[in-house]
């Protein structure tokens, strides 16, 4: 399989900017996933890899060979396309036999092949059946076939499971990981379904207006969002973002939230000095709040507004002062729409925000483990 170094893209529509000055690298037999929301540029940047619309500016290596003003026959990749992109009057045989016979490969290796990616997806009794007699994750199936029987360096999906129903798309999420995983291909997949991006992704490209704002594993960038744009993409519900006043007390920065005040974990002692008397966002996931029937020293008073029974979880919505935020609680806590709880904030799931660049406040690791 190959790398693909993707360095300082740049696609213009007019005045328009789809990609803005992107770089990226995907290694060997890697899963990299693009996500983000219509319009961010991450299937105009797929389309680039592919050959499919060239960069205006910036280059893409593929295996090591510059491959960023060849055409896409000559960048060995296969690709599979949102709408399945398979042809209505040919079979399954001949569908995923197409790119083959356009290389002109021998009979023989053209069988071989087709029979080999019909087994995998588990397609190998259709071959004689033409698309229209098929489902729709059938016809899927196919176009992966197809893809994977070209037997290229670089797979590109470009949201290939979207056109699936959610209990299809389920199943056919594990089945590619899974099949992925076995061939060992280096691998671009677009999507705009976190779900799909954190649970088959070896590591997620965040994107938005053109750029990709953060590259991480699925954990760092659900964990550790670079910034508030990706801490409330990311997740369902989204992360909340809690406005709090930084002071001086004690000796040590705390954070007013409320009543409340939360002293920081030693490390994020220094980076939010810089901001005592002004105001920073505070980060918390929905599952990573403690809730409580009985108020304590270290809790904060919230009103809870909806409940909303998930069967395995239940997700509160409560207010606090300045806004709205989500708990996720065990299905028997005893919560009550109009009721008060109480919330304890462990220190180490909050992501600190500064209000006016969206970033994440981090520390320098370098002084504090000096």
């Amino acid at each position: 399989m190959a790398e693909i170094v993707i360095e300082r893209a740049v696609k213009r529509f007019g005045k328009f900017v789809a990609i803005d000055d992107v770089s990226l690298t995907v290694h060997d037999q890697e899963f990299v996933v693009l996500l983000g929301p219509s319009g961010c540029g991450k299937t105009t940047l797929l389309r680039a890899i592919a050959g499919l619309g060239m960069l205006d500016d910036g280059r893409i290596v593929i295996d090591g060979r510059d491959v960023t003003y060849l055409p896409p026959k000559q960048r060995d990749i296969s690709m599979v396309f949102q709408n399945y992109a398979i042809f209505p009057h040919m079979t399954v045989f001949d569908n995923i036999a197409f790119g083959l016979k356009m290389r002109k490969l021998a009979k023989e290796t053209i069988r071989e092949r087709v029979d080999h990616a019909a087994k995998l997806l588990h397609i190998e009794n259709m071959l004689e059946r033409y698309p229209g007699a098929m489902s729709g994750g059938q016809r899927q199936r196919v176009a992966v076939a197809r893809a994977i029987a070209y037997d290229a360096k670089v797979l590109l999906m470009d949201e290939p499971l979207s056109n699936l129903d959610a209990l299809l798309r389920l199943e056919m999420r594990a089945e590619l990981k899974t099949l992925l995983a076995r061939l060992g291909a280096t691998t671009v997949y677009v999507t705009h379904d976190q779900i799909e991006a954190l649970s088959m992704g070896d590591r997620i490209a965040v994107m938005r207006a053109g750029k990709i704002l953060q590259v991480d594993t699925p954990t760092r960038v659900y964990d550790l969002p670079a910034n508030q744009f990706v801490g409330s993409f990311i997740g369902n519900p989204p992360m909340n973002f809690l406005y709090g006043q930084v002071r001086r007390q004690d000796g040590a920065t705390k954070i007013k939230i409320g009543e409340l005040l939360i002293t920081p974990p030693e490390e994020m002692q220094p980076p939010l000095r810089a901001y005592e008397g002004r105001h920073i966002y505070l980060g918390i996931r929905a599952e990573n709040m403690e809730a409580l029937t009985q108020p304590s020293p270290d809790t904060l008073p919230v009103t809870v507004e909806v409940i909303e029974p998930l069967g395995s979880q239940n997700l509160l919505t409560a207010h606090i002062e300045g806004g709205m935020l989500k708990i996720s609680t065990h299905p028997d806590f005893p919560a009550t729409t109009g009721g008060q709880i109480w919330l304890r904030f462990p220190v180490r799931k909050i992501r600190w925000i500064d209000p006016d660049s969206g970033e994440a406040i981090v520390p320098d690791l370098e002084k504090v483990l000096a």
